[in-house]
């Protein structure tokens, strides 16, 4: 056997250890955010329920009174399936600690011990970040664009047709997920440039000197995940903003720790 012909056998060994590897942590997995969607769709009716009572705060907003809050379906399998995309919703959320873990755990033994210290702070800060974006979609963004479309009714006589607002429960469901899911990713700006100024590829200065393109850009991005109103673009943008000033400051903390860990660098 010649040496290309060794060489082969010999990394055909650990590619089949990192496939098994994988395919346990693929295992865990899907078999978490599985019992999670079963767990979540036999409470699909309670946790939609949750999910309503922003459109009640909005109502009493608005000044509703007297009138119970309605949600309609146009097709019969319509609200099983609402069912279905709040069990996938909820098990992803209630799943993603066991994911983001088994994620970790396979990168984990090719990182630097320095790297996994590093790693492991972010690890925490994204699903709390993730909900302090949900938390500010349930307390208030909802309620706000909701109260919004509400204003929107008429009461009818004198002339005027009677308009209500009846959503239907898919697309009540797909405006909050949109909006959870909005919110929850650009809730997720420090940790992603924090790991960008990590390994090298930006820095505070240049985060700073693009500022005002992050501005531009906040807006763009308000404009396009959010309802046409300017209450709710505004109630996007400007989070959007204040995060990227604390990614600046996270960043310039990082660069600054980087420069005091050089000459005692950890190994593997």
């Amino acid at each position: 056997m010649n040496k290309p012909e060794i060489d082969i056998e010999a990394s055909s060994a650990p590619l089949i250890e990192h496939l098994i590897e994988l395919r346990r942590r693929l295992i865990w997995s899907i078999g978490g955010f599985f019992l999670a969607f079963l767990f979540c769709f036999y409470f699909a009716k309670p946790i939609f329920n949750f999910l309503v009572v922003p459109y009640q705060r909005a109502t009493a907003w608005a000044g509703i009174t007297g009138r119970q809050v309605e949600l309609i379906y146009t097709a019969p399998q319509e609200f099983f399936f609402t069912q279905v995309k709040i069990a996938a919703f909820g098990g992803f959320f209630l799943a993603f600690p066991l994911i983001a873990s088994q994620i970790y755990a396979f990168v984990a033994p090719g990182l630097y011990r320095n790297e996994r210290q590093a790693f492991t702070p972010f690890l925490v800060a994204t699903p709390i970040l993730f909900l302090c974006g949900a938390a500010l979609v349930y307390y208030f963004f909802t309620p706000m664009v909701m109260w919004f479309f509400l204003s929107m009714q008429q009461s009818g006589g004198d002339g005027q047709a009677a308009i209500q607002l009846l959503p239907k429960v898919s697309e009540y469901l797909g405006l909050i997920m949109t909006l959870i899911f909005s919110f929850g990713l650009v809730f997720q700006l420090p940790v992603i440039t924090s790991l960008l100024v990590r390994v090298g590829l930006l820095t505070s200065d240049g985060l700073k000197s693009k500022r005002k393109y992050a501005v531009v850009l906040s807006f763009i991005a308000a404009a396009v995940l959010t309802p046409p109103d300017p209450m709710s673009q505004i109630g996007l943008a400007v989070p959007t903003i204040l995060l990227y000033e604390i990614s600046i400051i996270v960043g310039r903390m990082i660069e600054k720790k980087k420069k005091a860990e050089e000459p005692g660098e950890s190994e593997a």
